[in-house]
């Protein structure tokens, strides 16, 4: 039975730049490249050396504690480098496509025909299963587990967010397939949250799923956030989730028996001259995608995903393997004349610190400065403004820096990932690394119960 949450806590980071409901296709890049700092936890064990011939879903390295769990090239192509970094650990592996376009054959079927181990055996093999993420932890699912349920949210409420019913518009039989798939992976339901406004878009049509209309400000488009509404996270519970994005990919794989990681991205932020979106392929080098289409090439911050969550590239960088958006805003080193004791009429703040409070649908550029460094860690009820979830972010915080197992179980750990608590880092008066922390007490948890 379909369900209406109306959300009141979170907050909506009003950002120039949002992406122009026009497509356009990015040129064929030079290269393309998968991180295995994309991954929580994962150690990767190389499948293959540096100058070897590659068909798109031949595998380019997996897990070591996972053996099963394959990661494949998006392309067919010659390896063209394993870039390293300290310790030897492996950044990027990086394929040279070939332009032939040939890929490894897999089964092409009906996923509804077919039993959860064949299902699982697909996507393993295919490479698709490291886009299942698993609850708690936000960690690569495991294969050997049937989830409790499964969580997919149908729109992104974060700064400048792709819309994803433009983005997969006509790509609802490729969506039925992949949800008719990952229904065969847990003995639960199937959940969708939509929003409000895809009362009658592709995802409100499709089938064997359990649709929510989720209603706020960001993060009410995260999927923890939807999770701890519709079916709670307990030390014992596991939720799988997955994006749309990952939808389409399983959905083509059964349906052409080809793995096909072209994919559509916004392009966003103020320092782009035409923000739109651009037909690619996953992993893609941003090189070419980003020439000639930056007002500036100097001072700015790329950034692959959103502001909140994403991360810094360079102008030679890759498209993140979750990422849907590149965003493009000023890097914000420059002096500025009086700084925060300036009356603020541009300026945007979540506190209401300024004049600009009064422009409530005013639009901003805002830069990565971080105006100040961090501060005492003091209790101030400010998280709890942005998180829609009954839960205390800043004892938990606490708790995590003490390294204190039993009350990070106790105030809710098992419920969250970085991007639920990106709000509250960007409005922390003290600065702190709010997602940092989390991350190092999850994995501290991992660590001690497994």
């Amino acid at each position: 039975m379909s369900k209406h949450f109306k959300l009141k806590r979170g907050f909506d980071i009003r950002l120039k730049g949002a992406a122009e409901a026009v497509l356009e296709d990015a040129p064929a890049p030079k290269s393309v490249a998968l991180k295995p700092t994309d991954f929580s936890g994962l150690t990767p064990k190389l499948s293959v050396k540096a100058e070897a011939q590659v068909k798109a879903g031949d595998a380019l390295f997996f897990d070591k504690y996972n053996p099963e769990i394959l990661f494949t090239s998006p392309v067919s192509g010659t390896v063209q480098a394993v870039n390293r970094g300290e310790r030897r650990k492996i950044l990027e592996i990086v394929v040279e496509p070939d332009g032939k376009n040939e890929h490894r054959e897999f089964t092409k079927a009906d996923p509804s025909k077919l039993s959860r181990e064949e299902v699982r055996d697909q996507l393993l093999k295919s490479g698709l299963w490291p886009f299942l993420k698993q609850r708690p932890y936000g960690i690569i699912a495991k294969p050997s587990v049937v989830p409790n349920n499964i969580v997919i949210s149908a729109f992104d409420s974060a700064p400048l967010a792709a819309d994803f019913d433009f983005l997969f518009s006509k790509e609802k039989s490729a969506l039925q397939s992949g949800i008719d798939a990952v229904k065969k992976l847990t003995d639960g339901k199937v959940y969708l949250g939509l929003s409000p406004k895809q009362s009658a878009g592709v995802f409100a049509s499709l089938k064997n799923v359990e649709t929510n209309t989720f209603e706020g400000p960001h993060p009410a488009g995260n999927v923890g956030i939807q999770i701890s509404k519709i079916c709670p996270i307990g030390k014992s519970t596991t939720i799988w989730t997955l994006s749309p994005q990952a939808l389409v990919f399983i959905g083509r794989l059964f349906e052409t028996g080809k793995l096909d990681l072209s994919k559509t991205i916004a392009l966003t932020g103020s320092e782009v001259k035409a923000p739109k979106y651009y037909k690619t392929i996953h992993g893609a080098l941003l090189t070419d995608l980003l020439k000639g289409k930056t007002k500036n090439e100097v001072n700015q911050r790329i950034i692959s995903g959103n502001v909140l969550t994403g991360t810094k590239v360079d102008t030679d960088g890759y498209l993140g393997y979750f990422d849907q958006q590149i965003t493009i805003i000023p890097e914000g080193d420059e002096y500025e004349f009086m700084g925060w004791a300036a009356p603020g009429i541009d300026k945007f703040s979540a506190s209401k610190a300024f004049f600009s409070k009064l422009l409530p649908k005013k639009e901003y550029v805002l830069n990565a400065n971080l105006h100040g460094g961090e501060r005492a860690f003091v209790l101030s009820g400010q998280y709890e403004k942005f998180l829609p979830m009954d839960i205390l972010p800043v004892h938990l915080l606490k708790s995590i820096l003490v390294n204190d197992i039993d009350k990070m179980e106790q105030l809710g750990i098992y419920e969250l990932v970085e991007e639920d608590l990106a709000l509250c880092e960007y409005a922390c008066t003290s600065k702190i690394k709010v997602q940092e922390i989390l991350r190092e007490g999850i994995n501290s948890m991992i660590k001690e119960l497994g």
